[in-house]
Formats: structure tokens, sequence, C-alpha cells
């Protein structure tokens, strides 16, 4: 498929230096660049889903149940 896009001088010229480097058709240089980014960025939100589930913001845990719970585990053998 054909897309046209603009983009800021300096990155244009940039990107074409890159594709140029690699040898690979500027059109291919912008594919690979963009599925990179759209992986990396499917990723994040895969890994902020899951700190939402098992991240570390559970309240704190009521401070007379907290020294309950101390006390218990000193008298255990």
């Amino acid at each position: 498929m054909k897309v046209a896009i603009s983009l800021p001088d300096p990155i244009f010229r940039a990107a074409d230096r890159a594709a140029k480097q690699m040898q690979v058709p500027r059109s291919r240089f912008y594919a690979r660049a963009l599925e990179a980014y759209l992986k990396q960025t499917s990723e994040k939100d895969i890994t902020e889903r899951l700190n939402a589930v098992y991240g570390d913001d559970t309240p704190e845990p009521d401070p007379f149940l907290k020294a309950a719970a101390r006390a218990t585990l000193r008298r255990a053998p």
C-alpha cells in the first residue's frame, strides 16, 4: 500500500542516510521502523496492564493486623 506522509527535513535526511547504510530501499526502512515501533508500544501496553494487575500499589495492611501478625510469628516455634 502506498502512503504519503510529511516529515521534518532533518528526520527525512537521517532516515535516508540510515536506509542507504543498511542498503535497503527507503520504503522498507520506513516499514521496518514502523513495525518496530508498533511492537515496542504493544509490549509496553502489555507491561502496563500486567503492572496494573500485579503492581505494588496495594494499600498498607491495617496497623493492628500487622502488629498481631508479628506477635503471632514471634510465638511460633
